[in-house]
Formats: C-alpha cells, structure tokens, sequence
C-alpha cells in the first residue's frame, strides 16, 4: 500500500525485465520498433543507513536532478513519475519529501508505484519500473498504484495520484526512481518515441 497513511512494509515478489538500449541511427537503419527514448540519468548515494532512507530524501533529490541536468529539462516537464515506493513508512515519506523538493506542488505531475501491483522485485524492479514508464508514454496510459486507500495528509493534495485504476494521460516524459541498500540511488528520465 505505497503512500497509505497506514502502510508497514512491502511485499515479496517474483519476476525479471529486460530494457534492450541501441543507438538511435542502428535502430533506425535496420528498421526496429522503438518503444522509447532514455533520454537522462542519475545516480547518487546518501549513505545514510544500511536499509533506511534519508529523512529528507538527501541522495533521492540528488539522484532525480542529476536525471533531469542530463536529459536537459527542467522538473516541470516531467508528467509522470514512477516512485520507488516500497510502502515502508520511512522510504514512502523520504521519497513524497524529495519529490516535493524536487517538482514542488504540482496537482498536474502524475505519480504511482507499480511495487503495489508487482510486489517488490528487488534486482528486477528497476527494469520493470522503466518498463512500465516506457509502456506509459507509448500507450498515455499511467499505471495506477493499487490497495492504497488513505493518501498520508501531508501530501495528498499535492501531486495526481491515480489510485485504483489506470489514467490516460498525454505524456512526453516520465521518470522512473530505484533505490538499493546502503543509500544507492538511481533515476531515469524517459521520452516519448515521436519518431
């Protein structure tokens, strides 16, 4: 229940993803089917604790600038942001702070966490995450985040949270975060395939 005001912890489970990334040109001389563009990415670690996160979401804001300074585009361009969202009460929280720091308020920036439907996928989430944000921008549909019911008050207001049931949206770009122990962070930011 990633958000939920009453979440304590994740769910297991089970399941592998695979990105295949070429070369705009080969892609285009041999005819493939392009999905997606990734278009920015940024790595950080805030070293805070072995498995919890930064109170503030420290390494997570860097991470996501860091994402959006090499795709070259500010943070009000994002339309959709796939979280990490673990539904852990200090993970949830760290990362709504950081994207607060981050985008600021913004009813218009759709956020989900597929981990509710998908369980936590460990060294596999990261690639279904993306996945599920290049499936978002070529489809304009936005993965809902299921199960979770009360949205923590704190932030409720101020984000799009499709809760229940996918959105159609018009999308050009999406970012999908993925954190690992020990403080790792990663963000990717991802473009609509406009040919």
């Amino acid at each position: 229940r990633p958000f939920d005001i009453s979440r304590d912890g994740f769910v297991m489970g089970e399941g592998a993803g695979a990105l295949i990334l070429e070369e705009y040109e080969h892609a285009k001389k041999r005819g493939a089917t392009i999905l997606g563009e990734i278009i920015g990415g940024g790595m950080a670690a805030d070293a805070y604790h072995l498995t919890g996160t930064h109170p503030e979401g420290a390494g997570a804001v860097l991470g996501m600038h860091e994402a959006l300074r090499e795709a070259e585009i500010a943070a009000d361009e994002i339309d959709y942001v796939n979280m990490h969202a673990t539904s852990t009460p200090q993970g949830d929280t760290s990362e709504l702070i950081a994207a607060r720091t981050v985008f600021g308020e913004r009813q218009s920036l759709s956020i989900s966490a597929t981990k509710s439907m998908t369980g936590h996928l460990l060294g596999a989430a990261g690639a279904i995450e993306a996945i599920a944000c290049v499936k978002a921008l070529e489809t304009g549909w936005i993965p809902p985040t299921i199960n979770t019911e009360n949205i923590e008050p704190e932030f409720a207001n101020l984000y799009d949270f499709p809760l229940g049931k996918a959105i159609q949206k018009d999308m050009k770009y999406a970012m999908s975060n993925t954190f690992g122990f020990g403080g790792h962070i990663a963000s990717v930011v991802m473009k609509k395939f406009e040919g």
